[in-house]
């Protein structure tokens, strides 16, 4: 898969990627889900399925507050209030300590929420405010959304798949991206 140059090959894949990405964590039962025995965000570390859902669930919603911001006439904070773009091991164990002692269950909701609210965003948007002029320095508003969504959704996976297969889990195709486009969320709401 090429990277996206257009709103449809955007929404494509991250479409894609989260629908695959969900249906391996369908797969993951709850009572494996805080075990910390996944490569870290920072090296040396393990963190938890949960751990990693919470980083997903932290940068999606970081890409909206920037687009927040934007349309409150703020600056972008990236990559975001209190943060350099060297500290972003820093930033993934916020978005850990985000989620801590969220079930499960409720971590896998946010985390539709967030993906339905970033789809909302992307269709807000036309092929030329996506990507006919630079957005944050030299990169394109689609390339920015691209690499905190469909790129990091498919990072997890990669992260993800060994842990199942060591663990015995199969993935439930069942789960759909149609399914979960089917509740849209609002920006900020």
């Amino acid at each position: 898969m090429g990277v996206p140059q257009d709103r449809q090959a955007l929404l494509d894949a991250v479409r894609r990627t989260y629908a695959a990405l969900r249906a391996d964590l369908s797969g993951v039962p709850a009572s494996l889900a805080a075990l910390p025995e996944l490569e870290g965000h920072v090296a040396g570390t393990l963190i938890s399925v949960d751990d990693l859902i919470a980083y997903l669930v932290g940068w999606n919603r970081t890409v909206l507050k920037w687009h927040e911001r934007e349309a409150a006439g703020r600056p972008i904070d990236y990559p975001d209030t209190g943060f350099k773009g060297n500290e972003l091991g820093r930033l993934a164990q916020r978005f850990y300590a985000d989620l801590a002692g969220a079930p499960h269950d409720a971590r896998l909701a946010m985390l539709d929420d967030a993906y339905r609210a970033i789809m909302v965003l992307i269709e807000s948007h036309d092929d030329h405010s996506l990507y006919g002029l630079p957005w944050y320095g030299t990169w394109t508003r689609g390339r920015m959304i691209q690499f905190n969504t469909s790129s990091p959704y498919a990072n997890a996976r990669k992260r993800l798949r060994p842990w199942m297969k060591q663990h015995g889990l199969t993935t439930a195709r069942a789960v759909r991206a149609s399914r979960i486009d089917a509740n849209p969320v609002r920006i900020g709401g």
